[in-house]
């Protein structure tokens, strides 16, 4: 039995074990302050809505929904807008629509949004000119600029996560049951730089026959409107579960079942960095009740997926644990086909999903961070072809994506250059796939999507 499982659990159990990808807090009085005043303030994702994210994503463990889970790879405070946040959850939409029509299923829809403010580094100090200062680890850790005030981690900016991402939920749950998710809404989904691209006329395209089904449906008496379906969109948030004390803060028990549920988020998920079964992160969300997510890398060996799948999902239950991938597109075909096999083989009850971006970064010969676009299709292509010689199911995509017109991964059909990289390129962290990108990524998956069929 492992080790995690046979230990009483509390929100505060992972405080004894190792932990890692932490920042070092000077202040641990201010700190425990920022936790107190946390815990005192409401959840932003309820018990109710993460059993419902659950209930779906088992329908897609089972090949009958897939999995669209995309955001930033960092949220900031400084691109905080409700320009921006629209122009999110309208190539969501863009893409829902092009996946759903195309592959015929449900689309699960959950967003790196309201809580992505943490990012793992490499290393705890970065070096500029014979000077060294604690890296930058994201908004809710400290400022980006190379500055000893700005990179000296700050309690304080747990408090400004909390209340931006419920600016951030508030806002996009009124989009998602306030009417502008609704099928009639779907001509004005086309944002003007996208419009106008091949991408964009496709989907005008997939639009028209859309409106089309709709006028048979309205000629046959059906009541559109009532229909929840058609005239709302769920939609749940995710993010990296980092930062354990913030997420301890916000975790609660709930009445209805007497289990424990991570207020922050609907669905948390570990990293690649950060999945030891005997440390701290696996400790926590061992024993909360959200549908929780592992990145599985290269460095997986069968024997130790096979045992975080006990600790994580002892019960085996369906929608519980999701198993995201990211090999990169070089070595994806080596190291994945084994992982499924032995997951497959042990009945584990698991939704394997693809996450492309992080296996395929590279630096451009002008030092600037970037991804393929060509990489980031491949590695998906792979993924699915994997699953299907496997007898089992590729059942979703994690992307790291924005609605902004950037040029930050190369390629597509906008055939963004090496020369073209720094014209918009405003991520904090990792480059995204603009809003363009994202939807010619929706249109072949559907196509592969079909192709399993």
């Amino acid at each position: 039995m492992p080790k995690n499982t046979a230990q009483p659990w509390s929100t505060d159990s992972w405080r004894t074990l190792p932990i890692k990808q932490q920042p070092n807090y000077t202040d641990a009085h201010k700190l425990r302050e920022v936790e107190a005043s946390l815990k005192s303030l409401p959840t932003l994702a309820s018990a109710s809505e993460a059993r419902q994210l659950k209930a779906q994503l088992a329908l897609a463990s089972q090949g009958k929904a897939f999995l669209l889970q995309g955001g930033d790879c960092a949220e900031s405070f400084a691109e905080f807008n409700e320009g921006n946040l629209r122009d999110f959850f309208r190539v969501l939409l863009q893409m829902t629509m092009a996946l759903m029509y195309g592959a015929g299923c449900p689309v699960v829809k959950v967003g790196r949004i309201a809580g992505q403010f943490s990012k793992p580094r490499s290393d705890d100090l970065e070096k500029q000119g014979g000077k060294a200062l604690p890296s930058y680890r994201g908004d809710m850790v400290n400022a980006m600029e190379f500055e000893e005030g700005a990179r000296t981690p700050d309690p304080e900016r747990l408090l400004k996560v909390y209340y931006q991402s419920a600016a951030t939920l508030n806002f996009l749950r009124s989009l998602a049951k306030g009417g502008y998710a609704s099928l009639r809404q779907i001509s004005r989904w086309n944002m003007d730089f996208v419009a106008n691209s091949s991408q964009g006329k496709r989907f005008h395209m997939l639009v028209d026959r859309i409106n089309e089904c709709v006028s048979f449906m309205q000629a046959c008496g059906l009541p559109l409107d009532d229909l929840e379906q058609l005239s709302e969109a769920s939609f749940f948030t995710s993010h990296e579960a980092l930062l354990l004390g913030y997420e301890a803060s916000l975790t609660r028990s709930d009445d209805y079942d007497g289990k424990h549920y991570v207020g922050s988020a609907h669905m948390l998920w570990i990293g690649d960095r950060t999945r030891s079964p005997d440390e701290a992160h696996v400790e926590f969300l061992r024993g909360v009740a959200n549908p929780i997510g592992m990145k599985v890398g290269p460095s997986m060996t069968k024997d130790s997926l096979l045992k975080l799948c006990d600790v994580l999902n002892p019960a085996n239950e369906p929608g519980r644990l999701t198993l995201i991938s990211r090999m990169g597109a070089e070595k994806i075909e080596d190291t994945l086909p084994s992982l499924v096999r032995a997951v497959k083989d042990a009945g584990k009850a698991v939704l394997w999903s693809c996450d492309p971006m992080h296996g395929n970064t590279i630096k451009s010969p002008g030092g600037i961070k970037t991804r393929k676009f060509t990489d980031i299709l491949a590695e998906v292509r792979n993924f699915f072809a994997i699953h299907k010689e496997e007898g089992t199911y590729g059942g979703g995509v994690h992307f790291e994506m924005t609605g902004q017109d950037v040029t930050e991964c190369l390629g597509g059909a906008q055939a963004i250059s090496e020369m073209h990289l720094a014209d918009r390129y405003h991520t904090h962290c990792d480059p995204r796939l603009n809003a363009s990108q994202s939807l010619e990524l929706a249109f072949l998956i559907a196509e592969e999507l079909k192709k399993k069929k």
